[in-house]
């Protein structure tokens, strides 16, 4: 049984006027998250990722559908156990929403206070989460006082204060600069290896996912369009709105206009090669291409990493005679999949 299970689930909005239409947000979404997973859902803004997670923590009620947590039925609950429920399900924002009244360790303390936790108890816990997210020496002071990435991490602290089981993490690098990015998805790496929290990480950005997520789903218009292991999306997206995630962290094949720039720059014959686990390697291709005395220039492209995986595709310029270039590409296509750009 999946920790998180989402069956039609739908989220519709009434109409905010007379003559206005209804707004539906989620539209028949299913999916199953996994214990330990750390599950990245992307899409534009509207595309409904945050009412998704809104949904999974029940602070928004579903129109329609199921959502188990647990193997528990939440729609439908009673706010009291929704309120139980909730502690065992942290979240991370945007804007960190911190109290700016309180210090660091209160901020933190605040859901175990909500909770009722014993004093001695909620101290320890508190000083323990500081201590995972390095702000031990910040303790006292005050949200003012800190920086983007030290607010997030306050955040986080305050978000595993009451051990929960699940994380969701709703663009909540958005607001941060690269380097403070990083820090922080290093971190929640941290979270869900050495702690087993199992994320979800609501974003738009295709390099969050590409950095953090395990698996990963597409949402377009309210629905999941693609879903899948990140480097099965990654290598070989199928939707459109997929594809141009994808190209903004790698560079696949050139398009139409950028083909026929590179055709006016480079002599020959252009041929995109594509490599993944199971081809042969890129400087195996390019040995037998040198070996076959074909001059080669790399035009266009990139090979990628996603979690230890490398895949990528390259663009060539072979020039030399077609008798010499198409046995050659007979005897690659073997090895390794290529397409030949139309001239």
């Amino acid at each position: 049984m999946p920790l998180i299970r989402l069956a039609d689930v739908s989220k519709v909005y009434p109409p905010l006027a007379r003559g206005a239409s209804a707004l539906t947000a989620v539209d028949g979404v299913s999916l199953d998250i996994e214990a330990g997973d750390v599950y990245g859902v992307i899409g534009y803004s509207g595309a409904g990722k945050s009412t998704l997670a809104r949904l999974i923590n029940a602070l928004e009620p579903a129109t329609g559908g199921s959502i188990q947590i647990d193997g528990r039925e939440i729609v439908g609950l009673p706010e009291r156990e929704l309120r139980r429920l909730r502690l065992g399900i942290g979240m991370i924002f945007q804007q960190f929403n911190l109290f700016g009244s309180k210090t660091v360790e209160q901020n933190v303390a605040y859901p175990l206070q909500v909770a009722g936790t014993p004093r001695a108890e909620l101290r320890a816990r508190v000083d323990e989460m500081l201590r995972f997210v390095g702000l031990s020496d910040k303790a006292r002071s005050h949200p003012e006082q800190l920086s983007g990435g030290q607010k997030q991490r306050v955040g986080i602290a305050r978000a595993l204060a009451a051990s929960p089981g699940i994380l969701l993490a709703d663009e909540a690098t958005s607001a941060l600069d690269p380097d403070t990015t990083g820090e922080v998805l290093a971190l929640l790496r941290r979270i869900n290896e050495e702690l087993g929290v199992t994320i979800v990480v609501i974003t738009h950005e295709m390099d969050v996912v590409q950095q953090l997520a395990t698996k990963v789903a597409v949402m377009e218009a309210g629905r999941i369009v693609e879903r899948g292991p990140v480097f099965d999306v990654f290598s070989a997206p199928r939707e459109a709105v997929t594809r141009r995630f994808v190209s903004t962290v790698v560079r696949t094949v050139p398009s139409p206009e950028e083909a026929a720039v590179l055709r006016a720059r480079h002599r020959g014959r252009l041929v995109t090669l594509s490599f993944s686990d199971g081809s042969a390697s890129q400087g195996d291709v390019f040995a037998e291409i040198a070996q076959a005395g074909v001059p080669l220039e790399l035009v266009y492209g990139g090979i990628t990493d996603v979690r230890g995986r490398a895949f990528g595709h390259l663009t060539v310029a072979l020039d030399a005679a077609d008798d010499v270039i198409d046995p050659l590409l007979a005897r690659l296509g073997a090895r390794v999949a290529l397409t030949e750009v139309p001239r």
